[in-house]
């Protein structure tokens, strides 16, 4: 019946992978979503939350909001910019810096299983299509 809908087969295969990135990020507290930011701040900071926003394809508010669990959790910190007082940039906090590792590695891990299953090849090409689609939408 949906074999040609392109949402009802991307949104079935969001929800099996979530459920994949859940376990891998459930031993640190967070969210794929949240783990995912933390990641970028951790490896690009430091940043505002418009471009955290722009790298995560999310709208602000969602950042927003995934920053504000994070810095709750004690993994960011946010500083007022020296170039505008009314932005704030984001920084890691030593804690997420003591998980850096173990976040890459169970991130990794679940990309390793998924290549497993698919093979590397189909695996990297369905990224690859999915990338270009998401541009070509935007």
């Amino acid at each position: 019946m949906f074999e040609q809908c392109l949402y009802f087969n991307t949104t079935s295969l969001a929800r099996q992978v979530e459920r994949q990135w859940t376990q891998a990020f459930k031993p640190f507290g967070l969210t794929p979503s949240q783990a995912f930011m933390l990641r970028v701040v951790l490896d690009k900071a430091p940043l505002l939350a418009r471009e955290i926003s722009a790298e995560l394809n999310i709208s602000r508010p969602t950042a927003t909001r995934g920053l504000d669990h994070l810095e709750r959790m004690g993994y960011i910190k946010r500083v007022i910019s020296d170039k505008d007082a009314r932005e704030q940039e984001i920084y890691p906090t030593a804690s997420s810096l003591e998980i850096k590792a173990d976040l890459n590695t169970a991130s990794g891990d679940v990309t390793k299983r998924m290549k497993k299953l698919l093979g590397t090849s189909e695996f990297e090409s369905v990224v690859t299509q999915m990338r270009s689609i998401t541009a070509a939408l935007k």
